[in-house]
């Protein structure tokens, strides 16, 4: 599975939870505690947003921990929002366009988890999108299509409510393929105003995730794994729950699929 972080607050270097803590993302590309694989070296992703409303965006298909250019990047950067993701491949090549964030004009996507049974529902998905969320379809994961599907049911006006629809589409596309739903989703998203985030799974075993308040109250974390052991005050997010931060705290509620809406036969 992968490893991903995310800030919103005052600005700060990227470098203060990328790369400088001592349980980095960096440090998680190749020793994450919290997954089934140790290591996330199928590329890397930052997303970042400053004075213009679409985010910043850089990417590479080489281990997180191998990129000099990124040490580079996270130090020289200040943002006050921003996601940054290390990839472990559960579908899908190592492309650039395969690495998350996601981005479709202000908004930015990323994910830890997979759709099970992904291939055999794939199209269904894709034939189901508009045609103009399907023209931006640029990579082959699953991901990348899950943020399509969310911006199909309208991601602009009502985050939360998206996101549970995607879930729906999802999971009732596995059942009318023949076999039970398997989605982990723990995922994050921003506007470049809010940040929002969520964890989910068909099963009981969602992936990780925390928030933490970040340089005394200036700012709040989200990550797969907290940046450190020992100190700061880490808290999980329990499964079924949808996150969002904005700039006058944090909300946590609880997150369900809406129920597919069947067109009715006249």
């Amino acid at each position: 599975m992968c490893r991903w972080a995310a800030y919103l607050g005052e600005a700060v270097f990227l470098e203060d939870i990328v790369t400088a803590p001592c349980h980095s993302l960096i440090a998680q590309s190749h020793c994450a505690q919290e997954a089934k694989s140790p290591t996330n070296g199928d590329g890397f992703d930052l997303a970042w947003y400053c004075d213009r409303p679409e985010p910043g965006l850089y990417r590479d298909i080489l281990p997180a921990w191998s990129d000099p250019n990124l040490k580079s990047l996270c130090r020289q950067i200040r943002s006050s929002l921003f996601l940054a993701h290390v990839r472990a491949s559960t579908g899908g090549a190592t492309s650039r366009m395969n690495c998350h964030p996601f981005t479709a004009g202000r908004w930015s996507f990323m994910h830890n988890g997979q759709i099970g049974g992904f291939e055999k529902i794939r199209r269904a998905l894709e034939n189901a999108l508009s045609d103009d969320v399907f023209d931006r379809r640029e990579g082959t994961t699953d991901s990348e299509l899950f943020f399509l599907l969310m911006i199909d049911e309208g991601l602009a006006g009502d985050p939360q409510g998206a996101v549970s629809r995607a879930t729906a589409r999802v999971i009732d596309a596995s059942r009318r393929a023949g076999f039970e739903p398997a989605l982990r989703l723990t995922a994050a998203l921003s506007d470049g105003e809010s940040l929002h985030a969520v964890r989910y799974a068909t099963d009981a075993h969602a992936p990780t995730l925390y928030t933490s308040v970040f340089r005394n109250g200036g700012g709040r974390c989200l990550m797969s794994e907290p940046l450190d052991r020992d100190g700061g005050d880490w808290q999980p997010i329990p499964p079924s729950s949808f996150v969002t931060i904005t700039r006058d705290g944090m909300t946590i509620r609880p997150f369900a699929p809406e129920p597919v809406r069947l067109a009715l036969a006249v």
